[in-house]
């Protein structure tokens, strides 16, 4: 872990943005694993690294997310690229601050309406152009890579699990998903951790996804995982409708799911 306190944050700003060093500074509680936010006054929020490995993500998000933009749903827009200093030894980024709350923490009024937005945000993101986008690998924790990659990963964490659900249902599942054609097209742009915490809920609908950090070029079934991370079952049908998937992404799609 990186170590980061308000202090730091505060001095970053002053020193290299010094425009914004007058507004209020306040650590945002997220269950992220990888960056640490704060919002910085009421229009802004700061985002910083807090683990090695997390570290290519912020040179990522700013590099791409101008290029992905716009799409039907809200995402990141970036005002300010800061670079290391006052002790921190990473680049950070500041962002238009978007409200909202986690769809973990949300209601969904209409699940119809949302998972709609869901797919017409999916089928916008894989149209854009992919030309020097960074492909799916260990930048992105393997999201959109072959399902077979992931298949000794999967196995030991569904054995991990065998106090708690039946291993050989879940093994079923898995070898169903293996057993289903590969992305044979060309590959497509995808989120990579499409749940709860990285959609946000406004008004009771699905307003925004953030949290691009694991976003790159590969399979994008990938983000069909949604369907199970985040959509009711009596939802999925009209999401998989609309998002036109055929049996074989559908099956792929919910082994990111369980492997995920």
């Amino acid at each position: 872990m990186i170590d980061l306190d308000e202090e730091t944050v505060r001095a970053l700003i002053k020193s290299q943005a010094p425009d914004y060093g007058h507004l209020a500074l306040e650590a945002v509680k997220s269950g992220g694993t990888d960056n640490t936010i704060f919002r910085l006054g009421n229009k802004l929020s700061v985002r910083l690294p807090k683990r090695l490995d997390a570290v290519s993500q912020i040179d990522k998000e700013t590099t791409w997310l101008p290029r992905l933009a716009p799409l039907p749903l809200h995402i990141p827009t970036l005002v300010f690229l800061g670079a290391p200093g006052q002790g921190f030894d990473h680049a950070w980024a500041i962002y238009q601050w978007i409200d909202g709350t986690p769809l973990s923490q949300s209601t969904i009024e209409d699940w119809r309406m949302s998972s709609h937005a869901l797919s017409s945000f999916l089928l916008n993101l894989q149209a854009k152009d992919i030309s020097g986008a960074p492909r799916s690998g260990a930048q992105n924790h393997y999201r959109g890579v072959d399902l077979m990659a992931r298949d000794g990963l999967t196995r030991a964490a569904i054995l991990n699990l065998a106090d708690l659900y039946s291993t050989d249902a879940l093994y079923a599942i898995w070898d169903e998903s293996l057993s289903a054609d590969p992305h044979g097209a060309v590959p497509s742009w995808l989120h990579g951790d499409l749940q709860g915490g990285n959609i946000l809920v406004a008004n009771g609908q699905i307003s925004a996804i953030i949290d691009f950090g694991l976003s790159g070029v590969g399979d994008p079934a990938c983000d069909l995982m949604v369907a199970w991370s985040v959509l009711p079952r009596d939802i999925r049908s009209t999401f998989r409708e609309s998002m036109g998937c055929d049996d074989h992404a559908w099956s792929r799609g919910k082994g990111w799911a369980l492997s995920v």
